[in-house]
């Protein structure tokens, strides 16, 4: 039987047996590093802790049912599990990534992955076409690496069209589906081979624990990744997996009316004279609109918007109060972000002002408050 996205959120896909017999609705947590064996050969299918864990296992079965995966790997971070998905390439390898992407991953390809022998290649993967793209693949490319929308500027690249690229030419498509989470858009279903979370962000949902995913598409993958797990000892540890777990579970209703509460500001935003740019794929005329209805269930909670000056900008960090100025995203609370000093800190500059990101842009986590106070708070900002 195949479950809607909001049992899963609760269940999984609900076929495997538990490996618990208590009858407990909430999974337990098991705290502990190691388990014991029965005699030589007779394992409980756990044995150390930074192999697999009870409470761990069950987390990845939930978020390998929500991304329609073969399996999922829980790791530290969402920088823990690109650390290690980077650990499936050797020195020589290509690899394409989008030009705008978070910028902690930007600092990783260029100050780890780079020095590690790893070719990178950045483009613009919403604006390069078919021709232009088979062009940057060489023999050595092995991967292509996206997220869409992009962090900060909302940019939107169709999944579908550069899985039919890399499966032309037999390398790997690797999406970031943070920013949409599960709920609202599923890139194995549109042909990726690998999915990345920041499981920090909305499948926790509450800004109270950092964890990260790999979700695989095939049985070669997870084995892969598995070694590398196990190896580099990056997993998640048993508490981090239990709130995970508890956040899923209203994951449905809390993308659904933070994406309410999305677009009423957005609405909002586009009728604000001091803004000068509004970043939404709900907007009708964002250039990725229609793909975004191609390929995503929804448009997500995520909203960039571009001040008069950057005198406006600080002016709003510094007086949001409802608001709070973070530096993260997914949560229950509304968030807004300097990108320019915060998440994009070490992006260097020409990067930054090739893609749009400048000291007059603010980015919005839209959360689950009353959308009518956010819009006072704004207001109140703005013209006082």
């Amino acid at each position: 039987m195949e479950y809607g996205i909001s049992t899963k959120c609760l269940y999984g896909n609900g076929l495997e047996e538990t490996v618990d017999r208590s009858g407990a609705i909430s999974f337990p947590i098991y705290q502990t590093a190691t388990f014991a064996h029965r005699g030589v050969g007779e394992s409980t299918g756990f044995d150390y802790s930074r192999l697999q864990n009870p409470t761990r296992e069950q987390l990845e079965k939930v978020v390998a049912a929500l991304e329609n995966g073969v399996d999922a790997l829980a790791f530290s971070s969402g920088m823990a599990a690109i650390t290690a998905l980077m650990e499936l390439f050797r020195p020589g390898d290509h690899i394409i990534t989008d030009c705008d992407l978070y910028g902690g991953s930007i600092r990783l390809f260029d100050n780890i992955s780079k020095k590690n022998g790893i070719q990178i290649s950045s483009v613009d993967c919403s604006n390069c076409s078919h021709e232009e793209f088979e062009k940057l693949i060489g023999e050595h490319t092995k991967a292509i690496f996206i997220e869409t929308p992009t962090n900060p500027m909302m940019n939107v690249i169709d999944i579908a069209k550069l899985a039919e690229i890399s499966k032309k030419h037999g390398i790997l498509l690797i999406v970031d589906n943070t920013f949409m989470s599960p709920y609202f858009q599923n890139p194995l279903k549109l042909g990726a081979d690998l999915v990345v979370h920041s499981g920090t962000k909305y499948l926790g949902g509450h800004n109270d624990t950092i964890a990260g995913f790999l979700v695989a598409s095939t049985q070669e993958l997870s084995e892969k990744l598995r070694f590398i797990i196990k190896t580099v000892g990056s997993g998640l540890a048993p508490f981090d997996s239990w709130l995970i777990l508890r956040g899923i579970k209203t994951l449905a209703l809390r993308m659904e009316r933070a994406e309410e509460n999305a677009k009423k500001l957005v609405s909002w935003l586009c009728q604000e004279e001091k803004i000068t740019k509004v970043c939404y794929p709900g907007l009708a005329d964002h250039p990725g609109h229609e793909i975004c209805k191609k390929q995503a269930r929804g448009f997500g909670c995520m909203v960039t918007f571009e001040v008069e000056s950057k005198e406006l900008a600080y002016k709003v960090l510094k007086e949001v109060r409802l608001i709070r100025f973070a530096e993260s995203l997914g949560g229950v609370e509304t968030l807004i972000t300097y990108p320019i000093t915060q998440t994009h800190a070490d992006v260097p500059k020409d990067v930054l002002a090739a893609n749009g990101i400048t000291d007059r842009i603010l980015r919005l986590s839209v959360g689950i408050e009353d959308v009518e106070d956010l819009i006072k708070e704004l207001e109140q900002v703005f013209h006082e």
